[in-house]
């Protein structure tokens, strides 16, 4: 490998370091239930808190309250994944790089 190569890859290499750097601060939200149910999770699919309106609390309904968990949540990790793939697909020039998503 070339030095010209060696320092690219260096440098992709440090793009892609700092791009991971900013997904774990990086938070999204997903809701459900209009709202009722709020998951926000970090860039690298940690989910970070989970708020639930007491008027979604049903002792008699406990099953819609956990789809509405399971929606927030899925909605979350989605849009999480959405902003990991362009943030990290930018500087990849769209290549899978296993590991990185």
């Amino acid at each position: 490998m070339n030095k010209n190569m060696l320092r690219q890859a260096q440098q992709l290499q440090a793009r892609l370091a700092k791009a991971q750097e900013e997904l774990e601060s990086a938070e999204v939200e997903g809701t459900a239930g209009g709202g009722v149910v709020k998951v926000v999770v970090t860039g690298k699919m940690k989910v970070q808190s989970v708020e639930i309106s007491p008027e979604a609390v049903n002792p008699e309904d406990v099953e819609m309250l956990q789809d509405l968990v399971m929606a927030a949540t899925n909605e979350a990790l989605d849009k999480a994944q959405e902003m990991a793939q362009t943030s990290l697909g930018a500087i990849t020039g769209g290549m899978k790089i296993p590991g990185l998503m």
